[in-house]
């Protein structure tokens, strides 16, 4: 067994086990910080004991084998037991049928309603998918001392604060299921249109929250928001590869559908619908699934059915309000009703302060004001959208319209 073999094989284990791995051994270890030092040292090993003895049938289980072994004989000499054991076990809650896998445990530890959004963002690239804290400092262009000082912080506030390391009761499940879901999506959207740096889409981040959509759709499959978090990211995902091309920004309408992935389209449309099977439960990732749903089933831009899209935002903004569900009806609108409207209903939305350093609401008002004939208006909204965007690849498209606009 080469080395480099060796060396593929553990990568491939940190991928595809580090979740079930640091959450089995985090329940043992009843302390995070101390299940993470286990995990990290059965890797270190695997390297070592995989090159001597060959690469075991199941790395994930000899990996949990090697971490929870250690954290006992930790727990037993170090008696973390009588300090720390009712900290993190698991306490019983009604009927935790459907719900064994303790990477699900995991989840909702990081993403607790008692921690920041950032924080939850962070610990669950963190423990979760096994980002190092320079990887994730990365990703959000922070210093890697910042974002190991608020990861470090996250882990004292659960301590502190005494958050059980357990599945919530069925009675919260709601409630603390949405924050789950909000941190995949924010960790998803973070990759899908990256916020600063020359390249528009952070690979790693998309790949990251579709893992994390994934895992817990399969470990929720009774959840049809978590159904429909899931259809949503595939099916934006399907689109990925016709988003640039070369170094240039592809909006939708000029994409070029046949570089759309037909596997992740099928695949999100059975999501999709099976999401919206049960309507008195349809919330808001499913309305945002269907939209998406409908751009994917029309066959070019002209074929896209606008008044459906319009009236799914209709039930958005009726479900969820919010100055962006606003804004991007109002782009809905522009294809029903003409763009002069959509533009009466962006001026209603000037004083939102959400959207005042918003890019997307500068750049999409100056595309209506180019519409309808106001091109000095249309160029100060441009360079609106030009100050608010950091990101190279969308100051470079911004940039060219302004040009045309002007030429």
């Amino acid at each position: 067994m080469t080395s480099s073999e060796v060396a593929r094989a553990v990568e491939q284990a940190h991928q595809q086990e580090w979740a079930n791995v640091l959450a089995t051994t985090a329940r043992v270890a009843a302390d995070l910080d101390l299940a993470e030092d286990c995990v990290q040292d059965a890797y270190a090993k695997a390297l070592v004991h995989w090159s001597e003895q060959g690469i075991p049938r199941r790395p994930g289980a000899w990996l949990t084998t090697v971490a929870t072994r250690r954290a006992l004989e930790h727990r037993r000499r170090a008696e973390v037991s009588q300090r720390k054991l009712p900290l993190l076990l698991p306490e019983p809650v009604e009927s935790s049928d459907g719900f064994p896998d303790d990477r699900l445990r995991l989840v909702f530890t990081c993403c607790h309603p008692a921690l920041a959004q950032e924080a939850r963002v962070a610990l669950t690239l963190r423990l979760v998918c096994g980002l190092s804290s320079a990887e994730i400092a990365k990703a959000f262009l922070v210093k890697e001392s910042a974002m190991q000082a608020r990861i470090t912080r996250a882990k004292q506030k659960i301590s502190q604060s005494r958050i059980p390391y357990r599945i919530p009761r069925i009675a919260d499940l709601p409630e603390r299921i949405d924050a789950v879901l909000d941190v995949i999506h924010l960790v998803y959207s973070a990759g899908h249109t990256a916020k600063f740096g020359d390249e528009l889409i952070r690979h790693d981040l998309t790949r990251r929250g579709l893992d994390l959509a994934r895992m817990v759709h399969l470990l929720l499959p009774d959840s049809s928001e978590a159904t429909a978090l899931l259809g949503l990211l595939v099916l934006t995902h399907a689109r990925e590869s016709a988003r640039v091309s070369g170094d240039a920004l592809v909006l939708l309408p000029e994409q070029d559908r046949s570089l759309w992935d037909k596997a992740l389209i099928a695949e999100g449309l059975a999501l999709v619908t099976t999401s919206l099977q049960h309507p008195s439960r349809v919330g808001r990732f499913a309305l945002m699934a269907a939209v998406a749903a409908v751009h994917s089933e029309a066959r070019t831009w002209a074929e896209t059915d606008w008044p459906e899209i319009l009236g799914l935002y209709d039930l958005l903004l009726a479900r969820w309000p919010s100055p962006v569900v606003s804004l991007n009806r109002a782009v809905a609108l522009s294809y029903t009703d003409g763009p002069a409207a959509a533009l009466a209903v962006l001026d209603s939305l000037s004083d939102e302060p959400a959207l005042a350093t918003y890019p997307y609401y500068a750049s999409t008002r100056a595309d209506l004001l180019r519409q309808t004939g106001q091109p000095a208006a249309a160029a100060a909204a441009y360079e609106e959208a030009l100050a608010f965007t950091d990101n190279t690849t969308e100051a470079a498209f911004l940039t060219a319209r302004l040009d045309e606009l002007r030429s």
